[in-house]
């Protein structure tokens, strides 16, 4: 089954900046998503921040298996109702891949539910990517640590929660450290983080990147497909129980009323 991948980008950068413009000149979600369609298992379109909606109605999600999102300028222009639209597909089984600079959007704060702080430094320094779990799906094909030679520096404390695994661990030229490539668990969905990719350099051009971004979608779609039900707080009628039980006490609710949220 082809995997539907959508990335979403923030596409300011590109249109207001001539550095990024001459490294992008189409935008960076549709050279992610060239990358991501070099691969036949997986069809890959874009969405953009300014179209209707952020490009992302009720309709596309239902039928998108992965999220890719990358932002940085304008995370608090993205609407509300469609960050809890997206949260709500990440629960019910779909994957998330939150870029760079997406540490701080608001879907990746709402499912980490931390602040998601760092250090940072804009210095185009080299990055060596060291791969620390060898046999995870997201790592195959590499080998021991892979290098970018201008990035932006991101250092720890990365305040985020507890990883379920730590994928990548990157070292800057300047000294620090950081866990850039992290997986997550929220509901039903897969998420990953994956570090690399300031805007002005050109790391999405990056062949090896580009494997960690197709290696990334495919690890993140779930298998059984969407649990909506997962979203569900059924009150289950006493004569439903599995075992026979009897009715006692008081109660706020009458039988089959919703509980209160």
């Amino acid at each position: 089954m082809t995997i539907r991948a959508v990335v979403w980008g923030e596409n300011i950068h590109e249109r207001t900046n001539e550095v990024v413009a001459g490294i992008y000149p189409e935008g960076m979600h549709t050279t992610i998503a060239n990358a991501l369609n070099a691969d036949k298992a997986i069809s890959a379109s874009t969405a953009t921040l300014e179209q209707p909606e952020h490009g992302l109605p009720e309709s596309r999600l239902a039928e998108t298996d992965v999220l890719v999102w990358w932002g940085h300028k304008d995370h608090g222009a993205v609407a509300d109702e469609v960050v809890e639209r997206v949260a709500r597909r990440v629960w019910e089984g779909m994957g998330l891949i939150v870029l760079h600079s997406g540490h701080f959007s608001k879907i990746f704060k709402r499912l980490m539910g931390t602040p998601c702080t760092l250090k940072w430094r804009e210095a185009g320094e080299r990055e060596r990517l060291w791969v620390t779990s060898p046999s995870h799906p997201i790592a195959e094909g590499l080998g021991e640590f892979f290098e970018l030679e201008n990035e932006e520096m991101y250092g720890e404390q990365f305040a985020v929660p507890e990883p379920m695994e730590t994928v990548f661990i990157s070292w800057f030229q300047g000294g620090e450290v950081f866990r850039s490539g992290l997986t997550f668990r929220r509901g039903a969905g897969n998420v990953f983080y994956f570090r690399p990719g300031h805007e002005t350099y050109p790391t999405y051009h990056d062949a090896t990147v580009h494997k960690v971004l197709r290696n990334a979608v495919k690890w993140a779609v779930n298998p059984q497909g969407s649990k909506p039900a997962i979203l569900k707080a059924p009150n289950v009628p006493v004569e439903k129980a599995l075992e026979p039980i009897v009715e006692r006490g008081g109660k706020l609710h009458a039988p089959g009323e919703s509980g209160f949220r």
